[in-house]
């Protein structure tokens, strides 16, 4: 199943791998806690910085 949101804490809870995309690309997946607690792209950091 695919799920698109911007609601991080969900996404941690219910996610096995985490896709963030920006202008119809993939910057960056992999499993919750690495793209959102250490992400290594700036355009990931950027956004969590805003949403969390």
């Amino acid at each position: 199943m695919i799920v698109v949101t911007h609601e991080t804490g969900f996404a941690r809870e219910v996610a096995d791998t985490v896709v963030f995309m920006a202008a119809g690309r993939i910057v960056e997946q992999g499993p919750p806690d690495a793209v959102l607690d250490r992400p290594r792209h700036e355009r990931t950091r950027a956004f969590l910085s805003k949403v969390v």
